[in-house]
């Protein structure tokens, strides 16, 4: 007589107070923990690129120069315009480049940034180009 012949023939147990689980929730048990935290919030920041900063040469940065002046003429028309600057990342090197569409309410020269009317603050040194109507 082996061990278990008394019991190897009964009916399984059906509880009156749990119902039954489902075959999802019951693979729900043996899935994989983070042992890790963070691991792989980590990988993928890793991974995540950026772009590097464009050098921009003496003509463009006397267009950029020459369109902010007219956008300084301008400014009590509130002109329309697209601006593309570099933002830079806040957790690695390098960042991207975001065009803003806006209207400009003004340029702060103690600050050295473009202000849109929605209070974008544009810093100039990272403006790539400046393209709008009223050039």
């Amino acid at each position: 007589m082996d061990n278990y012949d008394d019991i190897i023939n009964l009916p399984r147990h059906v509880s009156k107070k749990h119902p039954r689980m489902s075959a999802e929730e019951r693979a729900a048990q043996f899935s994989p923990f983070a042992a890790l935290t963070g691991y792989g919030d980590a990988v993928k920041e890793a991974a995540r690129l950026t772009d590097e900063r464009i050098e921009l040469d003496e003509e463009s940065k006397a267009l950029i120069d020459a369109r902010l002046r007219v956008i300084a003429e301008h400014i009590k028309e509130r002109p329309a315009v697209s601006i593309t600057y570099f933002k830079p990342d806040e957790k690695k090197s390098g960042g991207k480049y975001v065009t803003h569409v806006g209207a400009v309410r003004r340029i702060d020269e103690y600050a050295l940034a473009v202000i849109t009317v929605d209070k974008t603050a544009i810093p100039i040194e990272d403006i790539a180009s400046i393209d709008g109507e009223i050039f």
